[in-house]
């Protein structure tokens, strides 16, 4: 089985944990994002945004493709938040696209690493998690935009450079809202 992870040095210790049966593997943080050069959010369709392969990761995924090509099973092992999770769709995203759902994919999560922990993650593996996903992507989307629109205003009153930064505390904000909203 193929099992990937965000850092190559998790990879190694995971790797002596599972043992000979298990190629660990890093896939080095997110392999897809938003384009740099455009706004790449689609404001008249829901927002939608457009992501892309990440300069630099296309070799990477190619051989993340044929190590799973030989796998009885791909388990994505990324860390266990918004972020990870939206590594581990984006990765199960690229694999589903070339050969109808073989081998399976599977979500394992694990708060630290000793070889309890993996074990355990390795006795119930789940799916991905589509509302963490959805969260990520909100955050992201929320980003892009008010950095697309506030920094350029920042560089032109304030200073060159300067950038309007993430927008977790927005995004959290919205999705409060409109979630309140839902329970009305």
């Amino acid at each position: 089985s193929l099992v990937i992870v965000e850092s190559p040095a998790k990879a190694k210790t995971i790797g002596k944990y599972l043992g000979k049966t298990y190629v660990v593997k890093a896939s080095l943080g997110h392999i897809k994002d938003l384009p740099k050069k455009e706004l790449a959010v689609d404001v008249e369709r829901e927002f939608e945004p457009r992501y892309e392969i990440i300069e630099g990761k296309k070799k990477l995924i190619q051989e993340l493709r044929k190590e799973a090509r030989g796998a009885e099973a791909v388990y994505l092992a990324a860390d266990p938040d918004r972020e990870g999770e939206a590594i581990c769709y984006h990765l199960k995203e690229e694999r589903e696209g070339k050969k109808n759902g073989r081998p399976a994919i599977y979500r394992v999560m694990f708060n630290e690493i000793t070889a309890n922990a993996i074990r355990r993650a390795f006795e119930k593996p789940g799916a991905v998690n589509r509302n963490l996903v959805d969260a990520q992507q909100a955050r992201r989307v929320l980003d892009r935009l008010v950095g697309y629109k506030i920094s350029p205003l920042l560089w032109d009153k304030v200073r060159r450079g300067l950038s309007a930064g993430r927008v977790q505390t927005v995004a959290q904000r919205k999705i409060g809202r409109a979630s309140r909203r839902e329970r009305v």
